[in-house]
C-alpha cells in the first residue's frame, strides 16, 4: 500500500529559501547611505567654493573702496569673516591672503581659502581633515581716488 506524503491537490510547501536575499536589503541600505554622504560632501565642498568665492570678492571690494584714514587689510578681513558668516559658514576655518599695496592703480589680489570636513553630519557637526578649497578675485584701486598718494598712471586720458 502506497502513502502519499500530502493530500492530492495541495502542494507541499517548505521553509527553504524564505529568508534568502535577506542580507541583500542590509547591504543595499549601507551603499544607499553611504552614496548619500557623499554626494551630500560633493555638495558641501561647492558650496564651500562658493562661498569662499563670495568671500574672496567682497574683501577685495572692501579693500579698494577703505577710506585712506582706515586699515585696508583690516576691512578686508572683516568683510570676508562676514561674507562667511551670512552663508552659516565659520569664519575659524576660513584664511584670508592679500597681496598687492594700497595706492592708485595698484592691483589687489585677495585668496581665501576654506577647510570643508570630510563628513557632515546634521546637529554632530564635521569629521577628518576634510579638503582646502580656494577662491581668488582681483581689483584695481581707483585711480582718481581722494587721499591716496602718487599719480594716476593707469588712467586713459
Amino acid at each position: 500500500m502506497s502513502r502519499t506524503p500530502h493530500p492530492p491537490g495541495r502542494m507541499r510547501r517548505t521553509e527553504a529559501g524564505q529568508v534568502g536575499g535577506i542580507e541583500a536589503l542590509a547591504f543595499g541600505v549601507l551603499i544607499f547611505v553611504l552614496g548619500t554622504l557623499v554626494v551630500a560632501n560633493a555638495w558641501g565642498v561647492l558650496d564651500a567654493k562658493m562661498a569662499a568665492g563670495g568671500a574672496a570678492r567682497e574683501a577685495a571690494r572692501a579693500f579698494v573702496t577703505s577710506p585712506s584714514t582706515a586699515d585696508p587689510t583690516a576691512r578686508a578681513r572683516d568683510a570676508a569673516a562676514a561674507s562667511i558668516e551670512a552663508v552659516g559658514r565659520s569664519p575659524q576655518r576660513m584664511t584670508v591672503s592679500m597681496a598687492g599695496a594700497f595706492v592708485r592703480c595698484a592691483r589687489i589680489v585677495v585668496t581665501v581659502r576654506y577647510q570643508v570636513p570630510l563628513v557632515h553630519i546634521p546637529l554632530l557637526g564635521g569629521f577628518g581633515d576634510g579638503l582646502t578649497v580656494a577662491a581668488r578675485h582681483s581689483e584695481l584701486v581707483d585711480p582718481y581716488r581722494n587721499g591716496l598718494p602718487g599719480e594716476a598712471g593707469c588712467a586713459a586720458p
